[in-house]
């Protein structure tokens, strides 16, 4: 039995060229879905309410948001760098939920999956500016999962680290033998989680098999978090 079966379903992944993008893109369409992939970002305030209405029905949104991460000194850090993170990883949230809830609500069902970071799970020096924009995402996802799961509508995330793709971790990162060492000495798993393992778990969250998870958290990076 295919516990993850998405055929049928209308999903519509966000700023779809970057980061987990092609990954969760290619992965939900081999389970059944029709995937609308939206590349623009969505950091201008009406992006999010075009992306929507663009996308048409959508029975699943991937609220997937990318941003290259500064590695700024706690004391260095600048308005303008920390205005700009939380531009583009959390004043889409709401904006999207504005534009996709109605739908959601007539329809008495819906998936949200915010595909997240695992920084804000813990500690990392350089990681002020990213890491609360990230922790931001992981708070709105506890209560907007809270307050919609009795219309039927699951709002998860996935905050993730040690995940291979070409934005935070690119082929010459890879290569570093730092880098190496470093998820020897980091990471139980003791490689990256694959693009495709991360997809193939935002797919059962956006699957009936996961209709039970409310409002939850989950560290996909190789035991990173425990």
């Amino acid at each position: 039995m295919n516990l993850i079966d998405l055929t049928g379903r209308r999903v519509l992944i966000t700023q779809s060229s970057d980061f987990m993008g092609p990954a969760l893109g290619r992965v939900f369409a081999a389970l059944g879905a029709t995937v609308i992939a939206d590349q623009r970002p969505l950091d201008d305030p009406s992006a999010a309410q075009a992306a929507v209405a663009a996308a048409g029905d959508i029975d699943v949104l991937i609220a997937h948001l990318a941003w290259p991460a500064p590695t700024t000194p706690v004391a260095e850090v600048t308005d303008d760098e920390w205005r700009l993170a939380f531009a583009h990883l959390v004043d889409p949230l709401p904006r999207l939920a504005r534009a996709v809830l109605p739908q959601m609500r007539a329809r008495k069902a819906g998936r949200i999956v915010v595909i997240g970071s695992a920084a804000p799970l813990r500690g990392m020096k350089r990681t002020s500016t990213y890491s609360a924009a990230r922790g931001a995402q992981l708070a709105w996802v506890r209560a907007a999962g809270t307050e919609l799961a009795r219309e039927g509508i699951n709002c998860n995330a996935i905050a993730q680290n040690f995940v291979d793709n070409p934005m935070y971790f690119p082929p010459e990162v890879q290569a570093n033998p730092a880098f190496q060492e470093r998820l020897k000495r980091e990471v139980p798993l003791g490689r990256l989680v694959s693009g495709d393992e991360d997809a193939l778990f935002a797919a059962y969250l956006a699957s009936d098999a996961a209709a039970c998870f409310v409002g939850q958290v989950f560290p996909v990076c190789g035991g990173w978090v425990a």
